[in-house]
């Protein structure tokens, strides 16, 4: 017998941006971003180690992995920054 409860993991795509470099930083995680950001400010290999003043512009909430990077998959797949601008100013 089920109790009819519900759990997901919930996973986020999300927007970074660097006034420094002026550019933007697309990724998801299903952790919390909390413990994601630090390891973009860290000394690493990665895109993200090129500056220290990613900030979080957006995020999005989904009920798995899979369509958290379906939906970074099909923002990258825009290759606009003038399209990622867009998103932002039309999200609240």
């Amino acid at each position: 017998m089920t109790s009819g409860f519900f759990c997901f993991l919930a996973c986020y795509f999300y927007i970074l941006h660097s006034v420094l470099l002026d550019k933007f930083y697309l990724g998801k995680t299903c952790d919390s971003f909390e413990e994601k950001l630090p390891n973009h400010l860290s000394d690493h290999d990665g895109f993200t180690s090129k500056s220290k003043d990613w900030k979080l512009v957006h995020q999005e909430e989904f009920p798995g992995k899979k369509t958290a990077y379906l939906r970074e998959r099909t923002v990258k797949s825009w290759k606009s920054k003038k399209k990622i601008e867009a998103l932002l100013s039309n999200v609240g």
